[in-house]
């Protein structure tokens, strides 16, 4: 790359500002408007950008929102499939389920897990890390016995 006086930039010399870009499908041979005039048609009407916020904000929202919550976080029909198709391996036979027993079920599974995640965050935090890690969930389980599997 060269450097002579007029690609580089002295202390003190603003910048040139670059003519605009035509709109796609507008050819340069029409009539131009006035600047004033063709800037304000051209462009497009401003819309309110979306907020950015900083790493780690959305998620502690996150974490506030589903703690003021009672509601299940797993949809319920997965989550009946589940449990039909783990019973189909325990059962030759169809099984039916009433729907306060899958919700219950349900109740019972989201707590569990709840606890579980809970406690493999003690242990990425016992680590020294903020991420859990695989390793974090099964020392949790070791942690608990046998009995809470």
């Amino acid at each position: 790359m060269r450097h002579d006086s007029s690609t580089s930039r002295r202390k003190g010399k603003t910048p040139q500002r670059r003519p605009p870009v035509p709109a796609p499908g507008v050819s340069s041979s029409k009539r131009k408007e006035s600047p004033r005039k063709s800037r304000v048609s051209e462009q497009a009407p401003v819309s309110p950008r979306k907020r950015r916020f900083r790493p780690g904000t959305r998620a502690l929202m996150e974490i506030r929102k589903y703690q003021k919550s009672t509601d299940l976080l797993i949809r319920k029909g997965p989550f009946a499939r589940l449990v039909r198709e783990v019973c189909q391996t325990f059962s030759r036979e169809a099984l039916r389920w009433q729907v306060y027993a899958l919700m219950a079920m349900q109740e019972a599974a989201e707590a569990f897990l709840v606890l579980l995640f809970s406690d493999a965050n003690l242990c990425a935090i016992h680590a020294k890390r903020v991420t859990v890690f695989p390793r974090d969930i099964q020392l949790a389980r070791r942690i608990r016995g046998v009995d809470n599997m």
